[in-house]
Parts: structure tokens; sequence; C-alpha cells
């Protein structure tokens, strides 16, 4: 119980920072980068107008992350999860709103796992399973951007994913390609549901992908 409040505590810390990043990177290919700093509540500080994501939802979003990390991570894994928390809450929020994930942030956050992963499990054997998640899971999205209508961005994502879905074993690679797709599926009927979107509207999906590794990776053993 005190691990999930004080996840969601920290979380909620970095919720406006987050949300820079997120009004920051949040525009369509080809434009510069957005100089703003909006308040949690969805205005630009400096000259008030509306941006980013709807008030609080990035504060939220990060509290509910940090809860999960908190409630349910093992100890040894909590740095990688943490990092790749903080750069997929930004990253979701981005394809969210603009069918986008920026190099400047699968980049980084790659580089990131990379150096994080051998410090969650010491074990050679585990590092030699994450990298080969992390080509799988990459060759797989890249092969579906080249043949199917998915995104390079995502292809991208993907090996940062597969890393960190390593850790917990091939079973929790399976289960959380599983999830992804379970879950874009999910928000696909809720949106035709909804009539947010219709037959042939073009769907993030990043957000799933991220979702799904984090519930793989909570869920496994």
């Amino acid at each position: 119980m005190f691990g999930a409040v004080l996840g969601a505590v920290l979380g909620l810390l970095a919720g406006p920072p987050l949300r820079v990043a997120v009004a920051r990177y949040a525009v369509p290919p080809g434009e510069p980068w957005r100089d703003c700093r909006p308040t949690p509540l969805g205005r630009c500080a400096r000259h008030g107008e509306r941006v980013g994501p709807p008030p609080l939802s990035v504060e939220a979003a990060a509290a509910a992350l940090g809860a999960a990390l908190g409630a349910w991570a093992p100890g040894r894994w909590l740095p990688v999860l943490v990092w790749l928390a903080l750069f997929g809450t930004v990253l979701g929020f981005v394809d969210a709103a603009v069918k986008r994930l920026p190099d400047a942030l699968t980049l980084p956050l790659f580089l990131g796992t990379a150096a994080l992963v051998p410090l969650a499990d010491h074990r050679p054997a585990v590092w030699l399973r994450c990298a080969l998640a992390a080509g799988a899971l990459g060759l797989l999205f890249l092969l579906l951007a080249l043949l199917a209508p998915m995104g390079l961005g995502d292809a991208k994502l993907a090996p940062s994913l597969g890393a960190v879905l390593g850790l917990a074993g091939w079973r929790t690679v399976y289960g959380g390609l599983f999830a992804m797709w379970a879950v874009a599926a999910l928000w696909a009927v809720a949106l035709l549901v909804l009539r947010r979107a219709g037959r042939r509207s073009e769907l993030a999906f990043g957000p799933a992908m991220l979702l799904g590794t984090l519930a793989a990776v909570l869920a496994a053993p």
C-alpha cells in the first residue's frame, strides 16, 4: 500500500514536466517543436491559449503508472520500468494526438533501456534474451510497417519494449504481444461505439504497445 501511494505521489510530481514534453513534441511531421510551457490545466503559461492534452490528464496518467509500479513492480526492475514509464507517458500522449512517435523520444528511450537492462538482472543469459526479444519485436514491427498500415515509429519503439519484456521471459514476450493487440482492439471498439472514429480511421498503436507491455511485465510471475 505504501509503495502504491509513494509511486502515485512521485508520478503526480513528474506530471508537469511530462506535460511540457508532450506539448513540445505533439506537432505534425515537418513542423518545428513547440516552444511552450503549459500549465496542468492545459493552457500555455506565456500566451494563455489551450495547448496539449486535456487538463490534468498527463498528471493523472503519471500518477496511475507510479501507483502501479510502486505496488507491483519488482524492486530490481524499477529503474528500467520507471524509465519506460516516463518516456512512455510522453510517447503515448504524443502518438494519440498526432499519430507520431518522434525519433527524439524513441532513440533516448532505447539507449537508456539498453543501459538499464543489465542493472535489472546480472545474468548474461537474460541479457541475451532481452537482446533477442528486442531484435525480434523490432523486425516484426518493421515488417508490419512495410507490409501493413503500421508506422515506422512503432518499429522504432518496439525494440525497447521487447528488451523490457525479455526480462521476465519468453512467455511474457508473447503475452506482451497479445496484450498490445488486445488493448488496441478494445480501444478501437470503444471509439467506434462512441462514434469517435470510423472503420477507415487511422488509430495510434503506440499507446496500446506501451500499455500491453506494462500489463504483461506487471503480471509476470
